[in-house]
């Protein structure tokens, strides 16, 4: 085993840019290259990250310097792109939105641990600094018994109905592509979700532009939880307990500060800072995982992710939102990578 973690980076779009950056900054991470079905897009990626260049996807999983890939492509592309690197041998970090349905999900788990492969959801606003403080409070006491947790995250987006977030072959909507992550937070602090409850604004091209949510937790708490292609949200979290409550300021997902405010009227800032573009914590996961030869996270567990596939699965469901993976496994002709 080399001292560094090779990584390959599966797709060039603007996700993928951002984790090549985040890998800069990650202690003993190496980008070894990146895969794409054009060969100018890789090319152009690596002049710009470093790495080596590989016309295809097929060529880049099965790269013998390749130890872990990082699938970056639109949603309905990561079923059949995990699948890849997973029978190639190598361990997967896969984008969120895990898969389109829990259905795939299932099935991508099931290999991975036939396989005895890493495979995690790359849920990076699991492994922030600040959502670390949140739970140690919360452990504390301080704040007592936690009812409650509201999350949204939203903002008007200005592009055309062919762009990703409004074209439904790419897995488009507001769900798919904003409301995960309020809602894998939400989960993450209250657990189990028993009940759900889902009203949608659905766009002329047949995703939804806007969603609520409201889950009943089987500890007993609710969490109300938002996301939007039409209106700037505040995008903030906040947990509420008998005695107070704590919020992740600014934006929750970039956020480095966090306030506790206590029933009492005594409230405080805790400084929370993250490395680089904030990825750089999924990373370190990952590496730390698949160096110890662990198939998944306990940061980001399969059980997590199938429980929050299947609780997406069930809001679509409510507000009339389906995919063509809902119905076939894969589609015919895969879409661009643009994500």
């Amino acid at each position: 085993m080399t001292d560094k973690v090779r990584w390959g980076i599966l797709g060039t779009g603007k996700i993928a840019k951002a984790f090549a950056s985040a890998l800069k900054d990650t202690p003993d991470a190496q980008l070894a290259g990146v895969g794409s079905r054009n060969p100018a897009s890789a090319d152009w990626f690596t002049r710009e990250f470093g790495g080596t260049a590989y016309a295809s996807y097929e060529d880049l999983v099965h790269a013998p310097d390749v130890d872990l890939v990082y699938v970056g492509t639109p949603h309905p592309m990561h079923y059949e792109n995990v699948r890849l690197a997973l029978e190639a041998g190598k361990g997967v970090l896969c984008e969120k939105a895990f898969t389109v349905n829990r259905r795939q999900a299932e099935e991508l788990v099931q290999l991975a641990r036939e396989k005895n492969l890493f495979l995690m959801e790359a849920m990076w606003t699991r492994f922030l600094p600040a959502l670390a403080e949140v739970r140690r409070i919360v452990d504390s006491g301080e704040i007592g018994t936690v009812r409650q947790v509201n999350a949204d995250l939203g903002f008007k987006a200005e592009f055309g109905p062919e762009h990703r977030l409004f074209n439904p072959v790419l897995g488009g909507g507001a769900l798919l592509d904003l409301g995960i992550y309020p809602l894998s937070i939400a989960v993450a602090l209250l657990g189990p979700v028993d009940t759900v409850l889902a009203h949608a604004d659905i766009g002329p091209t047949g995703v939804d532009e806007q969603t609520g949510i409201l889950l009943r937790h089987r500890s007993g708490g609710m969490s109300v939880c938002s996301c939007s292609l039409r209106a700037r949200l505040p995008s903030e979290l906040t947990i509420a307990g008998e005695r107070g409550h704590v919020r992740m300021n600014t934006m929750f997902y970039r956020t480095q500060t966090v306030t506790v405010v206590r029933a009492d009227g005594i409230a405080r800032t805790v400084p929370t800072p993250y490395i680089g573009n904030g990825y750089v914590h999924e990373v370190i996961e990952a590496q730390r995982c698949w160096r110890a030869g662990l198939i998944e996270s306990p940061g980001m567990t399969h059980a997590d992710t199938l429980a929050l596939m299947g609780v997406m699965d069930e809001i679509r469901r409510q507000i009339g939102l389906t995919y063509d993976a809902d119905s076939t496994q894969m589609s015919s002709t895969p879409p661009k990578e643009n994500e």
